[in-house]
């Protein structure tokens, strides 16, 4: 299997799998975020203990990679996998590193444990973390909807972790948000600060990165073979994605809704701490490697016009608003694809509504970056 590597210019090729003695090659981000927090140290000997789990996935990949970026500092590192990964050997920041599997003997001396590796290892291992005084911070969607554990985006609530503190003794459960809500949050939340959001209907276009290095791989396989004018391979997907579209593979509901569309809607209502705000959603899935698009409509409570939602947006950190209708230039997913901030454009009133209480953005935001790690190693950051 082959799994996407940072340093080459068009954003989808990969680079093979770890092996034994596997050089990573890890590049700085090509733009800076305005972020809330600034951290320049990298390895040191009083920083805190960091372990990666999951770290020969996508994700866990680019948390090495966001920790290079921002110089996040760390006094010792632990790579963890499954018992087929343990053993390879990373090299990384002028360091070898040896994978080591997964166990529950994993966490000893271990402050922030960063986790992507899927719901059912979340669930079996993290609590076993905080036992031992871990802070976890998990991408997958395991806790994020459980009651005392806090469900952060840096940027829309770093007040939901107040009480959590480094090397207290103490462990706890950080839960990073769907990349589809944090992509969509990250441009929504600055303009529900100003005039509160009463509803908000989403449609996302959302890339092969969402499920995994395998569905890249895919991706980029099916794409050479109906070029060729070969029959698709559909091994992670169940129908043909190259030149192709679809709805999100998640599980139907009862309601109608996927799993994708309603994790969209409980995650908006927990972060903005608002069970009242109407929010709907339809996830698309799109041939498109590792940046998330989203059209978001939005309805006031307090009128808010284009011009000013353009002038609150673009000083909202981690957003870059690209929004030229004379050139008719937006925010694409190539754009964005390896880059921290995300892109708001499309900015105008919503016609339908009368008066200025509605508006339709236009969002673009990668997903293994901003979707991901670097929302979780932006709320380790918090903790230092």
């Amino acid at each position: 299997m082959k799994l996407p590597t940072l340093s080459l210019p068009h954003h989808h090729l990969t680079t093979p799998f770890f092996h034994n003695a596997t050089t990573l090659s890890v590049s700085r981000s090509t733009t800076a975020s305005k972020r809330p927090v600034a951290v320049r140290m990298s390895l040191r000997e009083d920083g805190p203990s960091v372990a990666i789990v999951g770290v020969t996935g996508a994700v866990g990949q680019e948390f090495l990679s966001v920790i290079s970026d921002r110089d996040f500092p760390y006094r010792s590192l632990k790579l963890l996998a499954s018992k087929r990964s343990a053993g390879k050997t990373v090299s990384y920041e002028n360091r070898n590193y040896t994978v080591e599997e997964l166990t529950e003997n994993s966490f000893d001396d271990v402050d922030i444990a960063l986790f992507s590796a899927g719901g059912s290892i979340s669930k079996k291992f993290g609590p076993i973390a905080v036992e031992k005084g871990t802070i976890v911070v998990d991408n997958s969607s395991a806790f994020r909807m459980d009651e005392g554990v806090p469900l952060v985006i840096p940027e829309v609530n770093p007040e939901a972790m107040e009480g959590i503190k480094l090397r207290s003794g103490k462990g706890a459960l950080i839960a990073n948000p769907n990349c589809s809500t944090i992509i969509c949050l990250m441009a929504a939340t600055p303009l529900h600060r100003r005039a509160k959001v009463k509803r908000m209907v989403v449609s996302t276009y959302q890339a092969a990165s969402g499920a995994g290095a395998a569905a890249m791989e895919e991706l980029e396989q099916q794409t050479r073979e109906v070029l060729e004018g070969k029959e698709p391979t559909c091994k992670i997907f169940s129908q043909q994605y190259a030149f192709n579209l679809f709805s999100h593979n998640a599980p139907v509901l009862s309601n109608g809704y996927n799993e994708e569309e309603m994790k969209l809607v409980k995650e908006t209502r927990k972060i903005w701490n608002n069970n009242d705000v109407k929010v709907t959603a339809t996830c698309i899935r799109v041939p498109v490697m590792r940046a998330h698009a989203e059209s978001v409509n939005l309805q006031f409570e307090t009128p808010l016009d284009e011009d000013l939602a353009r002038e609150i947006l673009s000083s909202a950190p981690g957003v870059v608003v690209i929004d030229d209708r004379a050139a008719n230039l937006f925010p694409t997913p190539l754009q964005v694809s390896n880059k921290d901030d995300v892109a708001v454009g499309r900015i105008r009133q919503d016609v339908s509504q009368d008066g200025n209480y509605g508006l339709d953005i236009f969002v673009c935001g990668d997903q293994i970056r901003k979707g991901a790690a670097l929302n979780a190693v932006q709320i380790a950051e918090i903790l230092l």
